[in-house]
C-alpha cells in the first residue's frame, strides 16, 4: 500500500511539474500566430529570438532562406508586401512531446507584387495553413508548415 502511494504522489508531483512547462509552450506557439504572423511589419529580431531557437528548422524552406535569418527575412517581406496579414489559429492539437499541430487562417491584402501576382489587385485573400510546431526548452525549433498560396493567389486574380 506504501509503494502505491508513493507511486501516485510521484505521479502527481510529475504532473504538476510538466504542467506549467506545457502551457507555457503552447503560449510560445500562440505568439508565433500573434505577434510575428498578424504583426510581420512591427516583428522586430529580439522579439522574433524570445520565440525562436537561432538555430530552427522550417520545411519547406521559406522563401526569404534558410534559418533564423530566412525566416526573419520571408516575416519583412511579409510585413512590407501584406501591411494587414492576419493569422489566426482555429484550431491547435498538442501531441504531447513538445510538438504542436496547428491550422490556422491567413488573411491579407496585398500591396505589392506577391507570388507572381504584380502589380497588386487590390483584393484580398483567405485561407488555410497546416503547421506542426515543435517547442524546446520554450523556443521553437522545427516548424513544418503548408499553406494554400495557389488558393491566396486565384482569390486575388479572380475576374
Amino acid at each position: 500500500m506504501n509503494m502505491k502511494k508513493t507511486l501516485t504522489a510521484a505521479a502527481l508531483a510529475a504532473a504538476t511539474l510538466t504542467g506549467p512547462a506545457l502551457a507555457g509552450d503552447i503560449d510560445t506557439v500562440r505568439a508565433f500566430y500573434s505577434d510575428i504572423l498578424t504583426d510581420p511589419a512591427g516583428t522586430t529580431a529580439d522579439r522574433y529570438f524570445e520565440l525562436f531557437s537561432p538555430d530552427v528548422v522550417s520545411i519547406p524552406t521559406p522563401p526569404g532562406g534558410e534559418g533564423a535569418q530566412g525566416m526573419l527575412n520571408t516575416v519583412a517581406f511579409l510585413g512590407q508586401v501584406v501591411p494587414d496579414l492576419t493569422w489566426v489559429p482555429q484550431e491547435i492539437i498538442e501531441t504531447g512531446d513538445g510538438r504542436f499541430v496547428v491550422r490556422g487562417l491567413a488573411a491579407g491584402t496585398p500591396v505589392g507584387p506577391f507570388f507572381g501576382v504584380d502589380p497588386a489587385t487590390g483584393r484580398s485573400f483567405e485561407i488555410m495553413s497546416i503547421d506542426i510546431v515543435t517547442v524546446e526548452g520554450g523556443l521553437i525549433t522545427h516548424i513544418y508548415h503548408l499553406e494554400d498560396w495557389t488558393g491566396a493567389v486565384a482569390q486575388l486574380t479572380a475576374e
